[in-house]
């Protein structure tokens, strides 16, 4: 298969043992839950969560049943999302890894209702979720079900946050529309995939609107680090090695600061002692 970018034909097998990195050029190509899964998860670690869930058809949407059919025979997943609790390099966390073969990864009442769960779970178990981003937006087969997913997600990351457990969201080729709009501009570090499309309308919308040409690179995940809209790019071969040192760095600081508190506590009743 061709490079994309650099149009360079290298085997598919070798795309895949480079994590669909080219070799030639470091573009990274798109890359499927599963295989992002078996990266980063400790091996046998991963254990799936909220396994069954599908989408009906709440508006009755002409023809939507037969593209989930056919979202879920080309992709063999049940929705856009996986979800499920793992270790990386030993560390728990809780990884929710999206799919944009999957219906442009648009994201339906079950993508939030997994998300949802995730983030809740995280909470009550105060485990640190990474969620891997990637979509066109809300499901507009689903109307104001999709649209309601946006304030939904955004609640739970909220949650999330007051129980002082870590969100570290990964931004992947492309995020754009609701997902950007909402949970996937939340976490406590957001990071991005080297040359990420990211924003809320695309390019071709933008200057289909305005009737100019874009600069260059125009919301590409470089271009959003310089503007402050990042807080990292992330090689892929680096993601593993990066989120199991956030997540130490979080329980190092929980940990310090618990000391630092159970040590002016202990100081205190001393004083009251004397």
């Amino acid at each position: 298969m061709d490079c994309p970018h650099c149009k360079v034909f290298h085997e598919e097998a070798i795309f895949k043992d480079n994590l669909m990195v080219c070799p030639e050029c470091g573009h990274h190509l798109r890359m499927e839950p599963r295989d992002r899964i078996a990266y980063l998860a400790d091996e046998g670690s991963f254990k799936e969560i909220n396994k069954g869930l599908t989408s009906c058809n709440p508006i009755e949407m002409e023809g939507y049943e037969e593209k989930i059919s056919q979202a879920q025979m080309k992709t063999n997943m049940e929705e856009a999302i996986i979800t499920g609790s793992c270790t990386i390099e030993g560390e728990k966390a809780l990884l929710g890894v999206m799919s944009f073969s999957f219906m442009g990864g648009s994201m339906g009442s079950v993508v939030g209702e997994k998300i949802c769960r995730l983030m809740l779970k995280g909470a009550e178990e105060k485990t640190p979720v990474i969620i891997y981003a990637t979509s066109g937006g809300a499901r507009m087969q689903e109307g104001l079900f999709s649209l309601m997913q946006m304030a939904k997600t955004s609640s739970a990351a909220a949650t999330l946050d007051e129980a002082g457990v870590p969100f570290f969201v990964m931004l992947c080729d492309p995020t754009t529309g609701g997902v950007t709009a909402s949970f996937a501009m939340l976490g406590d570090i957001t990071c991005a995939e080297p040359n990420a499309l990211i924003g809320f309308a695309g390019p071709r919308v933008i200057e289909g609107t305005i009737r100019q040409k874009l600069p260059e690179g125009f919301q590409r995940a470089e271009f959003q680090l310089e503007k402050g809209f990042v807080d990292t790019i992330v090689p892929r071969s680096e993601q593993k090695s990066f989120f199991a040192k956030m997540i130490k760095a979080h329980k190092y600081e929980e940990n310090f600061f618990a000391k630092m508190w159970k040590s002016y506590e202990s100081s205190k009743n001393q004083d009251k002692e004397l």
